[in-house]
């Protein structure tokens, strides 16, 4: 197939998870003979892009809001994304969040290229009734307009109505940054952690859905049977955007007496390290289109220890990678941590279980192909 340039549009200025899976992309389909461009704000992932080779270019992409003055500035990003489609000779369009999706949808129109839309989030129109009709709207104007769909789960398919047009394609990793021969013991040194100590961790930024509450809460029934046990909690908030939410989490490890037995690592950019550190991973939070720090756990070869919901259903095999527990049940999360923590055996096989499961089926590679054989049917 002879090369041809994709122009994907991303809202964000910094790395969320949707964003590190574009970065995965934007690395590996040149192999497939894909040109990568990428039209976003001035930010982290454009300076990440560039590194990787792809031609960035700076826009405005506004907030999404109701208003005759928003209208106006959607346009003109949309006019300005087409643009970049004619300079760059785009083939297509490609979308890498909702928002992006908005402006990218109506470039296509103007450019008179084919787009498709990657749905990355849930569309959150249940937790805002008073919106249900514009947003039901919005989701059969997108659909109606791009080539196709790709959602990350299952469970984020199941925000949009059913259609041919959707295809799941899972998130990938480059496995080649998490190796679980990985010795964890300089990590728990530089926490002041006990090598020695059962270590129990989550990672994630901290955010009230991400679930660092439920966590402690977790923690402090576990610690009545397992007292010698530490728990981390690896994340930070490098763009303080929950004000005063570390405060809250500082006083409820003080109500629950559990000063001694949980360290906050903070943001760090050695998640294998920190992960390294743990003998179970917990993942407590609030259902997720996807979750992919869990699939960075199991690469390490860590049992993940989950509320069943979201996606963590269709990554987390419950009893062969990990364990899955009623959601909202901080109780049986602790009950579940327990169990593998008094079994070493079961332990290191449910580990071993889930690396096989990331090299099988949620590799950056796998990922890759999949999109550009997608992309190969829509162009071809």
């Amino acid at each position: 197939m002879p090369q041809q340039t994709i122009l994907f549009v991303d809202h964000a200025p910094s790395l969320g998870g949707a964003e590190r899976s574009l970065l995965l992309l934007l690395e590996r389909l040149p192999a497939q003979s894909w040109t990568c461009a990428l039209a976003g704000v001035p930010g982290t992932l454009l300076e990440e892009a560039a590194q990787r080779g792809a031609a960035v270019y700076p826009l405005h992409l506004p907030r999404l809001k109701r208003s005759p003055r928003f209208a106006l500035d959607a346009w003109q990003s949309a006019q300005a994304i087409a643009q970049v489609a004619r300079q760059t000779k785009a083939s297509l369009l490609y979308a890498n969040t909702v928002r992006a999706a908005i402006y990218a949808a109506l470039a296509a129109r103007i450019a008179r290229r084919p787009f498709i839309w990657h749905m990355r989030d849930f569309w959150l129109s249940e937790t805002r009734p008073r919106r249900l009709w514009f947003d039901t709207a919005g989701k059969h104007l997108l659909l109606g307009a791009t080539r196709c769909v790709i959602a990350n789960s299952q469970a984020t398919a199941a925000h949009l109505p059913t259609s041919s047009k959707v295809h799941i394609i899972y998130n990938g990793i480059d496995v080649s940054l998490f190796d679980p021969a990985l010795d964890g013991r300089d990590f728990r040194r530089r926490c002041h952690i006990s090598a020695h100590a059962p270590v129990v961790g989550m990672v994630g930024r901290l955010r009230p859905w991400k679930g660092q509450a439920a966590f402690l809460q977790m923690a402090a029934l576990l610690r009545q049977q397992a007292p010698g046990a530490h728990f981390l909690i690896v994340g930070g908030d490098p763009f303080q955007l929950a004000d005063g939410y570390k405060q809250e989490l500082d006083a409820l490890v003080q109500s629950l007496h559990l000063a001694d037995h949980v360290t906050f690592v903070g943001q760090t950019h050695e998640v294998a390290a920190a992960l390294a550190a743990l003998d179970v991973f917990v993942h407590p939070g609030q259902p997720e289109p996807f979750g992919l720090v869990n699939i960075e756990a199991m690469a390490m070869a860590k049992p993940v220890v989950a509320f069943a919901h979201g996606a963590l259903p269709e990554i987390v095999q419950d009893g062969v990678t990990g364990l899955l527990c009623p959601a909202d049940d901080a109780a049986a999360l602790a009950t579940a941590v327990l169990a593998l923590l008094e079994d070493d055996g079961r332990r290191r096989n449910l580990g071993a279980a889930g690396r096989q499961r990331v090299l099988e089926n949620f590799t950056a590679a796998r990922m890759a192909a999949e999109v550009a054989e997608l992309l190969a049917s829509v162009t071809g």
